[in-house]
C-alpha cells in the first residue's frame, strides 16, 4: 500500500463547504437538494420503520426494491432487466468501488474522461492499476479519436458518465455508435456507466447504455436514489449488470457491505411505483431555466446545461484569477459557494469555469442570484 498514492487531503467538495458555513455563504457546492422530499415517501419510511424490517436484508437487496427497479427501468426506458442483474448498494459510490475491485487487477489499465468525478481515480489506485485519464472535447463532449487511441489490450475498463458531472452534457446516438464500434474492437473491455443523473434531462433524452444489446451485455450501469429522490443523506443507490459480470461483483460486495439498510430499502420499495420521472424531470427543469434566466442578468457566462442539476459557468469577464482562488475569493467576498471545474482534471486544466448546484428551492436560488449579479 505504501506505493499506491491516494489523495491524502479533504476533497475540494469538502474544503468549500467548510468555507461555506465559516462565512454564512449560500451552497451551491455540493450536489443536494435543501427543499423537503415528497411527504409520500416520508410515510413510506415511517410505515417501514414500524414493520419487521429491521434486521439484515439480503446480501443482493432486498426483492420487493429490485422489482420495484426492474418495473420502473422496464416502464419508463422500454428496457427488459432481470431480477438477478440487479445489485443494490450503499449509494453509487459504493457500486463504483465495487465494480472496480471486482474487475479490475494490478497492472490493467482503466480509462477516465476528464473532466470526471474524484471517486473514479481512487479505487483503481488501490487495486494497483493504472488510470488514464483521456480529456472529453472543449464542449465536454467524448473526443472519439482520442478515447481509441488510449484503449490497448491492458485496457480492462472504460469509466463513462452520462448525463455529465460537473458539465450537464448528455451524449448523443452519434456517441454510443462510436462506443459500440469500441466495444467490438477490444473484446476484453468491459464499460463501466454512471448514470446517477438518468431522469435529469432536459434538452436532449438520455440514452442508458442498456439500450443497445451489444453494450448492455458489456456494461456495469450505476444509479442513485439519493439523486433520483432527493435523499443524499441515505446513501442507498443500485447497479445493474449481466449476471457473468454479477457474479464477480456479488463476490467482493458481500465482504465488503454484505447488504444494505433494511429498513430505507423497504421504504423506497413501497415508494417507487409512485415515482414519476416526467414530473421530477419537469420541477427540475423549471429550476434550471430560473436559474439560467437569472444569471443572464449578471457577468457569469452560462455554458449549456442539457442534464443533472448543475449549471457550469465561465467567469471570465469577472476574474483573471485561476478557479479554486476564484471559488474561495467568491465565498468570502459574495457569500456564495461553488466548486472548480479544475479539480476535476487529472492535469487541473483550468478554463475559468466553475460549477453551480441548482438543486435548491426558489429563495436559496433567488438569494444566490442576487449576490452573483452584483458581482
Amino acid at each position: 500500500m505504501d506505493d499506491i498514492s491516494v489523495p491524502s487531503t479533504p476533497s475540494i467538495f469538502s474544503v468549500m463547504t467548510q468555507l461555506a458555513n465559516q462565512y454564512g455563504a449560500v451552497n451551491l457546492a455540493q450536489g443536494f437538494p435543501d427543499f423537503p422530499i415528497d411527504q409520500k415517501l416520508l410515510d413510506a419510511v415511517s410505515e417501514a420503520v414500524q414493520s419487521e424490517s429491521h434486521q439484515y436484508a439480503p446480501y443482493q437487496g432486498n426483492l420487493a426494491l429490485r422489482t420495484a427497479i426492474k418495473n420502473l427501468i422496464n416502464q419508463h426506458n422500454g428496457l427488459p432487466i432481470s431480477l438477478e442483474e440487479l445489485l443494490i448498494t450503499a449509494g453509487a459510490t459504493q457500486a463504483i468501488f465495487t465494480t472496480i475491485q471486482a474487475l479490475v487487477t494490478a497492472g490493467d489499465e482503466v480509462v477516465l474522461l476528464d473532466p470526471c468525478y474524484d471517486c473514479y481515480e481512487t479505487p483503481v489506485l488501490l487495486v494497483g492499476a493504472k488510470p488514464i485519464h483521456v480529456e472529453l472535447s472543449l464542449d465536454f463532449l467524448p473526443d472519439w479519436h482520442a478515447i481509441t487511441a488510449a484503449i490497448n489490450a491492458k485496457t480492462k475498463l472504460l469509466i463513462i458518465n452520462n448525463p455529465h458531472n460537473p458539465s450537464g452534457r448528455v451524449w448523443t446516438s452519434e456517441d454510443f455508435s462510436k462506443l459500440i464500434d469500441i466495444v467490438n474492437n477490444n473484446p476484453n473491455l468491459t464499460i463501466l456507466s454512471d448514470e446517477v443523473y438518468e431522469y435529469l434531462t432536459y434538452s436532449r433524452q438520455h440514452i442508458s447504455v442498456r439500450a443497445y444489446d451489444i453494450l448492455r451485455v458489456r456494461s456495469v450501469v450505476v444509479s442513485s436514489f439519493g439523486k433520483t429522490l432527493q435523499v443524499t443523506g441515505w446513501k442507498i443507490g443500485y447497479l445493474s449488470a449481466p449476471t457473468n459480470l454479477m457474479q464477480r461483483i456479488l463476490r467482493v460486495h458481500q465482504y465488503l457491505v454484505f447488504s444494505v439498510n433494511s429498513v430505507m430499502q423497504d421504504a423506497i420499495s413501497k415508494f417507487l411505483p409512485l415515482f414519476n420521472p416526467s414530473l421530477f424531470r419537469t420541477e427540475y427543469q423549471e429550476r434550471m431555466m430560473f436559474f439560467r434566466e437569472g444569471l443572464s442578468k449578471s457577468r457569469f457566462i452560462c455554458l449549456p446545461c442539457e442534464g443533472t442539476y448543475f449549471q457550469t459557468v465561465d467567469y471570465s469577464q469577472i476574474s483573471t484569477q485561476n478557479d479554486v482562488d476564484f471559488c474561495k475569493w467568491l465565498i468570502k467576498e459574495h457569500g456564495v459557494a461553488a466548486i472548480p471545474v479544475s479539480v476535476f482534471y487529472e492535469s487541473n486544466k483550468d478554463f475559468h469555469y466553475i460549477r453551480l448546484c441548482f438543486a435548491k428551492d426558489q429563495k436559496t436560488l433567488t438569494k444566490a442570484l442576487e449576490r452573483l449579479c452584483k458581482i
